[in-house]
């Protein structure tokens, strides 16, 4: 394969940097959605697992973004990724700047966003590129968590009252047209493929179903079967009307104080 691939201006380095830093806004923009739980979520118990979640997620997207710094030699810091891009330079997936909603909405979007992430870091761990496949090793034991904590919750709303249940169906019907996006692959992740760098996501979809049925099952829920998928924010930077909310209010110390220090 030639050093740019074909159909592409990007060369290997350039869509190495993408890739690390793509996985990165995945980790940073849901993480800062369930940030905003801090002081609002039902109970302590609750609020804790899900800053902690939270936490473990933007420590991902500061590895991510530390490497793809290293990776494009230009001196950027994690810093210059989260702060210092616009709206369209962010590749994360749709699903992950869903509103929180309610108790509901937000266990449905950390357990669809979670049962792919234990699929998609188990296979990052097998990754070439070797700074890659460590932070899929070391991000593995936290997303399981994450899969865990939202699994029973979605089971205990599913097979609770009849008010729970409906709602949390409602939070999947609502939300279910965002996880198509999940399976798509887009340039940088196919530039890289060949190498054994990337992660090639459609071949998560069939694991990715048998998790979401078995807990659905469980739940007592109905999993749609509109297979209709939302596209944009991955592969173009087309996002929802949410994100530009998310990166005023990330972004406001930076933006209005260049270069602030705590």
């Amino acid at each position: 394969m030639t050093e740019t691939a074909k159909n592409t201006d990007l060369t290997k380095k350039q869509a190495l940097v993408q890739y690390a830093a793509q996985i990165g806004d995945n980790g940073l923009i849901i993480g800062h959605r369930m940030s905003e739980w801090c002081f609002k979520a039902p109970s302590i118990e609750m609020e804790m697992a899900l800053m902690n979640s939270a936490l473990d997620l933007i420590g991902q997207a500061r590895e991510l973004y530390t490497y793809a710094g290293v990776a494009g030699g230009e001196g950027k810091t994690e810093d210059d990724f989260a702060y210092l891009r616009d709206e369209e330079d962010f590749r994360n997936l749709l699903l992950a700047e869903m509103p929180n909603g309610d108790w509901g909405d937000t266990i449905v979007r950390l357990f669809f966003m979670s049962a792919y992430n234990k699929l998609f870091y188990t296979a990052l761990a097998k990754s070439t590129d070797k700074e890659l496949a460590a932070i899929g090793e070391k991000s593995l034991k936290e997303v399981t968590y994450h899969l865990r904590f939202s699994s029973e919750w979605l089971i205990r709303l599913g097979d609770g009252t009849e008010e729970s249940h409906n709602r949390v169906q409602k939070s999947i019907d609502n939300l279910w047209a965002f996880t198509g996006e999940l399976f798509t692959m887009n340039e940088v992740e196919n530039i890289l493929l060949d190498d054994g760098i990337s992660v090639d996501v459609t071949s998560l979809r069939p694991a990715w179903d048998k998790i979401v049925s078995d807990v659905l099952t469980q739940a007592t829920l109905v999993k749609p079967q509109n297979d209709w998928a939302q596209l944009g924010g991955k592969s173009e930077g087309r996002h929802t009307e949410y994100m530009g909310y998310i990166i005023a209010e990330m972004q406001y110390m930076q933006r209005r104080y260049p270069g602030c220090e705590w």
